[in-house]
């Protein structure tokens, strides 16, 4: 088996008996602030793309770049689709001119032609990425890899049952806007960031613990920001808090817990799977060590390169002709009077301040979840407060955009404020702006508001539930106690083990009582 690397969390898996391209991605996502790190751009894409499958894990446009999928990748490979609650992965693959689907189902092993097997297995929680997560499980002749990219399942069993993985493919560093964006003082947010690097690294640790793999590749990360406005999120700036670590970071962070396994993958990086996937042998085109100890100048020369495509960008998002007010009530009202579980997790009013294309003036615009109507603000005070330019609003509007968290949150242009804690559920609408997802949405919270964890597990002087009340995740696993305190550290979210309080997040209340 040979994998190729093509860039983040893209890769090529060629056997005898066909070939896979996962994920490719080389424009710029999220108004135009994530770039792929290393740049792929200049690879042999129109080679690359002559292909048997396509494998696209999800919608999140790091992971599918409509553009490049429409150009380079051939319109005669058959797609291994995920399972997904709604069709719209299928639909928009099939505007870019795919005819050929395999619709596999999850956790189920499908062969193909040759004796190449793959399995799929996807996550649908509304939290799940732009409502939907997967990874690919690939066999041939006896060598198995698992490219989990940037999917986080409650466990690993099911790809543990079908037997030893030899190479695992996932994410290590950062792909969120937290805590970046947020208005606090800057010690403040270099301890959270902090936090969150650590979880990162932790998460990443237990999974390979979990399916010890013989090789594992680090990939899904970190993009880079080539933006002026956006450059000092790359992780060049010795900031401890960062939550963008590179692979060379990953191979050092690895090493201190005992890791020797690590294989770097290049964009045109080959790494041979050989002896039944026990060897590998990998050719870089350049040297991994010398690539990222150029690091910065990589970074800088490629800003310069591609500074013109983010110029174009931005000259594409003024539409002075659309009354944003008018045009969010129409959207977003019909929207606000059919959600139940999210409005009341919600719980109170948005605010988002539109800042004038010359900066002097500010629009606020609220989002009152209670009344159910988009108006202007009126001096109250607001759950959560969000401070935009005002043409990025307009063009989500012009192009009818029903994910916001797929295009402004994931961009950080923007800064956030908010009272009390994080609250999962206003992210959750904001990515569910369509009748599809919102009804989908509603639904799975209506289903597992009403479920209930009978199982418990033993936490020293605690019997607690064993699925982790936010996104149920195994506690025996990703569980620890500290003190009083309950970390699932799949998600870093904390409960208050005497009282049930989560520490994270709104709701998610968990069941916990003490031995006598």
């Amino acid at each position: 088996m040979r994998i190729t690397g093509t860039g983040h969390a893209s890769m090529r898996i060629d056997t005898a008996a066909g070939s896979i391209l996962c994920d490719p991605w080389v424009n710029p996502a999220y108004f135009a602030s994530w770039f792929p790190f290393p740049d792929n751009s200049q690879l042999d894409w129109e080679t690359l793309g002559d292909v048997d499958y396509l494998y696209v894990s999800h919608l999140h446009r790091d992971h599918f770049d409509a553009e490049h999928l429409k150009r380079f990748i051939s319109k005669k490979a058959t797609v291994l689709l995920p399972e997904y609650p709604t069709s719209q992965l299928e639909d928009e693959l099939r505007a870019l001119g795919f005819t050929s689907f395999l619709r596999t189902k999850s956790d189920e092993v499908h062969e193909l032609d040759g004796g190449l097997k793959v399995m799929i297995q996807a996550l649908i929680s509304p939290t799940d990425g732009p409502i939907g997560d997967s990874s690919l499980w690939v066999e041939y002749d006896g060598v198995r890899v698992l490219n989990q990219n940037d999917a986080r399942p409650s466990d690993l069993t099911r790809f543990n049952e079908l037997g030893h993985v030899h190479a695992h493919m996932l994410q290590f560093s950062g792909a969120i806007w937290y805590p970046m964006v947020y208005e606090l003082p800057e010690n403040a947010k270099t301890a959270f960031g902090k936090q969150k690097r650590e979880r990162q690294f932790d998460r990443t640790w237990r999974y390979i613990d979990d399916l010890k793999a013989d090789f594992v590749f680090p990939i899904a990360g970190p993009p880079c920001f080539l933006d002026d406005e956006l450059w000092q999120f790359n992780d060049i700036h010795g900031d401890e808090g960062n939550i963008f670590p590179d692979q060379s970071v990953f191979l050092s962070e690895y090493a201190k817990v005992g890791g020797t396994n690590a294989v770097v993958q290049l964009p045109g990086s080959v790494t041979e799977l050989t002896d039944g996937g026990t060897r590998q042998h990998t050719t870089h085109p350049t040297p991994v060590d010398e690539f990222f100890a150029n690091k910065r100048a990589h970074l800088e020369e490629m800003r310069e390169r591609k500074r013109p495509i983010i110029e174009a960008e931005k000259a594409s998002w003024r539409h002075p002709e659309i009354d944003v007010l008018k045009e969010l009530k129409k959207r977003i009202e019909p929207l606000l009077e059919e959600s139940i579980y999210m409005a009341k997790g919600v719980g109170g009013p948005v605010r988002f301040d539109l800042v004038s294309y010359d900066g002097d003036e500010v629009e606020s615009i609220v989002v009152d979840f209670p009344g159910k109507q988009v108006r202007a603000y009126a001096d109250e005070k607001v759950r959560y407060r969000f401070r935009t330019q005002r043409e990025l609003i307009e063009h989500l509007i012009f192009i009818d955009e029903g994910d916001w968290v797929n295009s402004l949150f994931l961009s950080c242009r923007f800064s956030a404020a908010r009272i009390g804690q994080y609250n999962e559920f206003v992210y959750a609408f904001f990515k569910c702006l369509s009748e599809e997802r919102l009804q989908y949405a509603e639904g799975w919270y209506d289903e597992h508001e009403k479920a209930v964890d009978a199982e418990d597990i033993e936490f020293g002087d605690w019997t607690v539930q064993r699925r982790c009340p936010h996104l149920k995740a195994d506690l025996s696993r990703f569980g620890i106690v500290e003190g009083n305190v309950l970390t699932c550290q799949l998600h870093g979210w904390k409960f208050d083990l005497p009282s049930g309080r989560c520490l994270t997040g709104v709701g998610h209340k968990i069941r916990a009582t003490k031995k006598a």
